[in-house]
């Protein structure tokens, strides 16, 4: 291989490199952990976002997302929490729940923007779904949930 060739394969390489960095930069998380959780006679599939990093994240970049799934943001303790859809492409409803499961409130978001959607008293969890999955089944405030991130409440 002469030094030319070698240039070149390392400029490809570099490319290659960036371009796969930029992409991932560009892609929804989808390998977080799962839990089912229960509404009623509905079952959720939910990713849990857990950590800072998870969290901010959230939904991002993603092109659709099944009817039976979400994404539960987890925080350590109850705090008003606030949500905006920056990066989100799906219109999503976000429902505000207590550390028993009951939905404080829920909050219809509208995709790519940074209109603030907040829990109408601290919680620690905070359901998104596809905007109008809850009201297609009346779920509604004072609603309870069900599954372990619930129990012993």
């Amino acid at each position: 291989m002469n030094l030319r060739s070698a240039s070149l394969s390392i400029l490809v390489i570099g490319l290659a490199l960036l371009a796969g960095t930029a992409n991932a930069q560009g892609s929804p998380q989808l390998e977080l952990p799962r839990i089912k959780l229960t509404a009623d006679m509905y079952q959720i599939d939910v990713q849990l976002a857990q950590t800072p990093a998870q969290r901010e994240f959230g939904l991002m970049f993603r092109k659709r997302m099944p009817q039976p799934e979400g994404m539960l943001f987890v925080f350590d303790v109850p705090a008003t929490q606030c949500f905006w859809m920056k990066n989100t492409i799906l219109p999503l409803t976000a429902a505000f729940v207590a550390d028993d499961g009951t939905i404080v409130n829920l909050a219809d978001m509208a995709p790519q923007t940074t209109d603030s959607h907040c829990s109408a008293r601290p919680v620690r969890y905070v359901l998104e779904m596809n905007q109008g999955w809850f009201a297609k089944r009346a779920i509604k405030a004072g609603f309870k949930l069900g599954g372990k991130p619930f129990e012993g409440h």
